[in-house]
């Protein structure tokens, strides 16, 4: 039976459970943002968050920088009927990133809770896009084989933490660690502590 992102799974796992909670995730956008300015050497002026949901990431990266341009895309309808023209999120699955054209890469991708309920070619054929859509800093959360995850666990892809890995050096970033991956521009800027061998 497919996994259906409606009204009640938000209020469930976001509001009812509450896991992790607004501090943790004002925590990981700070360290997103300072990771992404830090890097670029100047402040972020756009995010893509792929696989928003309801868009929890807008309002603390809003808080930060007022003057930021955000996208969502997710594949939830309930979150696009209810947050779509509010918080600037589309309809998209991630497997569909090609269809995305964008001017400018952003500075700041975002894909956190994500990748791992998504099935190899859904997430490989994603993967491929996001070099073309962020030349700056990612943000990609995601749980590997072996991690203790508290949450939903229905449909959850427990693959190795080289299989993401590899996949995420094949897509065109560089682990930093902490979730974080610097684009091939910057990666090919950054010095040789920066990266982790």
């Amino acid at each position: 039976m497919k996994k259906v992102y409606d009204r009640d799974y938000f209020e469930n796992w976001y509001r009812r459970r509450d896991l992790g909670g607004p501090a943790a995730l004002g925590r990981k956008v700070a360290l997103a943002v300072a990771t992404a300015e830090y890097h670029l050497g100047r402040p972020i002026r756009s995010v893509l968050d792929v696989g928003c949901g309801e868009g929890a990431w807008r309002a603390p990266l809003l808080k930060l920088r007022p003057t930021l341009n955000y996208l969502g895309l997710d594949s939830s309808d309930y979150a696009v009927d209810r947050y779509g023209a509010s918080r600037n999120l589309h309809w998209m699955p991630f497997g569909d990133l090609a269809a995305v054209g964008f001017s400018r890469p952003v500075d700041l991708l975002v894909c956190s809770d994500v990748m791992h309920y998504l099935d190899d070619d859904e997430l490989l054929r994603g993967l491929k896009e996001f070099s073309r859509l962020c030349q700056g800093v990612a943000f990609l959360e995601v749980f590997a084989e072996g991690d203790e995850i508290i949450g939903d666990l229905k449909q959850l892809h427990r693959r190795p933490a080289t299989w993401y890995r590899q996949a995420f050096r094949k897509a065109g970033f560089s682990p930093l660690g902490s979730h974080l991956y610097l684009s091939m521009p910057l990666a090919e800027r950054a010095t040789a502590l920066e990266l982790p061998r």
